[in-house]
Formats: structure tokens, sequence, C-alpha cells
């Protein structure tokens, strides 16, 4: 990542741009493989919608937070709408494919995180760090925060 500020048009043309990647004195690092290409291409939509999201340096990071924070309950709603179609077509029970698809889609980014954690670093520490942090969060946040708003409702 360069030190300059970014901006929207600069978030927008690194969502876009597909080269290979060149250091500071012009030589190329890594050229394009051909499933990074794919993969670019496949993905480009949702590049571009998240190149949207404020730079950080805007308002203090405070627009960022909140449009990236939108932006997560999207796709979230995205997920849960495509879990459900999937598991009307193959015949699974909501609360089945609750548990598998969309548990598994939850879990596989923290999954390879960890896993590169591992690889980057001397010691285990990020990695166990990382999974142990994040099923926190999951718990905390996934049955705590229902339970807030339900006793706050039933309060009121």
């Amino acid at each position: 990542m360069q030190s300059q500020e970014k901006t929207f048009s600069s978030q927008m043309k690194d969502a876009v741009k597909l080269g290979p990647c060149i250091d500071e004195d012009n030589l190329i690092i890594d050229e394009v493989t051909l499933s990074e290409g794919l993969f670019h291409f496949a993905c480009i939509g949702w590049k571009v919608i998240f190149a949207l999201v404020p730079p950080p340096q805007m308002g203090g990071g405070v627009p960022a937070f909140f449009v990236a924070l939108a932006f997560i309950g999207i796709v979230t709603m995205f997920v849960g709408e495509v879990a459900t179609i999937l598991g009307c077509a193959i015949g699974i029970k909501a609360s089945v494919t609750a548990i598998t698809l969309v548990a598994m889609g939850t879990s596989l980014p923290d999954t390879f995180a960890s896993m590169t954690a591992a690889r980057t670093f001397e010691f285990a520490d990020s990695a166990i760090g990382n999974v142990t942090g994040s099923n926190c969060v999951n718990v905390f946040l996934g049955l705590g925060l229902p339970w807030v708003i339900s006793a706050h409702y039933n309060e009121a």
C-alpha cells in the first residue's frame, strides 16, 4: 500500500485495475496469473461496490465505518437469501441450511485468516488469537445482542 492518501477515484482505480505488481523502481514484482485474472473479473462487481466506501481519512473514519457497516448488512441479507433459496432448491430444512451453509460461510474467512497468520508468523499467537477472538465475537454478539434487544423490547 502506498503512503499517499486514498480518494474515491484512487479506490475505484484500484478496484478495476488488473495488472502486475510494480515496485518503486518500476520493476515488475509479480505477473498476473490466469487464475488471478479470472478471479478479478468474477469479483469486479463486488470490488466496485466496496470501492464506494469513503476513504478512511474522510471525517475521521466515521463515514467509512457506517457505510461499511451498511454494506456488511446488505451482504449478510444477500447471503441469507441465497442460502434460503439454495436450501429450498435442494430440499433442506431452513434450520439445517442455517447451521451448515451460513455457519460455514461465516467461519471460512476466519479459517483462512488464521491459516495465513500461522504461515506468516513464527509463532502461532496470531492464529490462536484470531480463532478465539472471532469465536468470542460470534458468541457474545450472536447471543448477547439479540438477548439485550429482546430484553429492552419486552421491558418497553
